[in-house]
């Protein structure tokens, strides 16, 4: 990865990340090159693979040589003439997929593509269908049918004790092929989802969010987690966050383009103010809110990592993550009075039913409930005068 003749080498790879397979660019750092790879849609840093990489087809590496023009010299590796490559399998640990079955699965991501779903939708879809294909190699398509998929779902979700979450993702993701390829005979109406796990959000108190920030001693991981608990926002939305989008005026920040392709604005909180101010003094951001290395966006895995290591500081035993934060603030927001719909639109839910859960964790009406146990003992504290100071610590025996 050396220029050449003044222009910068990069390396255009074929690679596999998060089972899904992937275009790798690489190149060394070059501030003008970094400017036109940003500009390329579909495309992101990976922390583990350090480089920039899109999903894998003609389409993209097409779209990458457009982007550049001549302003670099393309190197290619040999992997691109690949005609099988390996990827992980939900059953076996590797599998090989034909020439033909990667022709499918190309296919298959177009057809996602042209649906407009979201670059991470296609990502995982395309890797169930890899496996799903991968899991019948001998049998053609057309010959598919609903007990095939019963199968699958049993040899490869259930065996291996996948979540509820991704066992309705692998029917969509299904549902999708079918439409692609009619000559298979799945009937897509006798697809059925299993219903979504209810469990509640694990909600920090208000006493443990700031023990998290005090013990938190770096002051750009303080300044993301006050950000996240103090507005909300998802991880994704921190680390894309722009500063442009940051109206300090107004104490306003814009979501751009947030799940389900909406905007929506956010009210800074007036006591991040000062935080942000010294963050911004002393690490100097030049385009994101959150900079990693060499002015790339942070990444998720090291918020991640970070926030651990002050949980375990401040002796918070529960499973924190970035979203639990979110969890807390809507919680918090929720517990003060705030009106649920207000909620909603903070939080960017498109269905009230998403914000409802939040209700179930408030404690500010729990606590109203009496319980039987106390309720009996005030009345034996009212009606009884030797009772008065009625203590159940207390040895009860006469």
């Amino acid at each position: 990865m050396q220029r050449d003749s003044g222009k910068v080498a990069v390396i255009l790879k074929k690679g596999v990340h998060r089972n899904a397979l992937r275009l790798q660019l690489l190149f060394k750092y070059d501030a003008p090159t970094l400017a036109l790879v940003r500009k390329i849609s579909g495309a992101t840093w990976s922390q583990s693979l350090r480089c920039w990489h899109l999903p894998f087809n003609d389409d993209n590496i097409r779209k990458v040589k457009n982007v550049f023009g001549n302003t670099v010299i393309f190197k290619l590796d040999s992997s691109l003439n690949d005609s099988k490559i390996v990827v992980k399998n939900l059953l076996r640990k590797k599998h090989i997929l034909t020439a033909t079955q990667i022709n499918l699965v190309k296919k298959y991501e177009k057809y996602l593509f042209g649906l407009r779903l979201s670059d991470s939708t296609v990502s995982t879809y395309t890797s169930f269908i890899m496996d799903f294909v991968s899991y019948y190699a001998d049998k053609p398509v057309a010959d598919l049918c609903h007990r095939d998929v019963e199968l699958f779902i049993e040899d490869v979700v259930v065996a291996r004790k996948l979540s509820i979450s991704t066992h309705r993702q692998i029917v969509s993701a299904i549902k999708h092929f079918i439409r692609l390829e009619p000559d298979c005979t799945i009937n897509e109406l006798t697809l059925i989802r299993p219903h979504k796990s209810r469990y509640l959000p694990t909600v920090l108190s208000s006493e443990e969010v700031i023990d998290l920030l005090r013990f938190t001693r770096n002051l750009k991981h303080r300044a993301i987690l006050a950000l996240i608990y103090s507005t909300g926002m998802r991880i994704s939305e921190v680390l894309a966050l722009k500063l442009a989008e940051i109206d300090i005026d107004r104490r306003q920040v814009l979501v751009k383009n947030s799940k389900g392709r909406k905007d929506r604005n956010i009210i800074l909180a007036q006591s991040f103010l000062p935080l942000m101010h010294n963050y911004f003094q002393s690490y100097n951001p030049k385009v994101y809110f959150a900079e990693g290395n060499e002015g790339l966006p942070y990444s998720a895995e090291s918020v991640r990592q970070f926030l651990r290591r002050s949980c375990k500081a401040a002796g918070i035993t529960k499973t924190v993550t970035p979203h639990t934060l979110r969890h807390s603030y809507a919680t918090h927001l929720l517990e003060n009075g705030t009106d649920i719909r207000y909620i909603q639109e903070l939080l960017g839910h498109s269905k009230p039913e998403t914000t409802m859960i939040y209700t179930h964790v408030s404690k500010k009406d729990l606590l109203r409930i009496e319980s039987p146990l106390d309720l009996a003992v005030k009345g034996m504290r009212e009606t009884d005068k030797e009772n008065k100071k009625l203590l159940l610590s207390r040895n009860l025996n006469r």
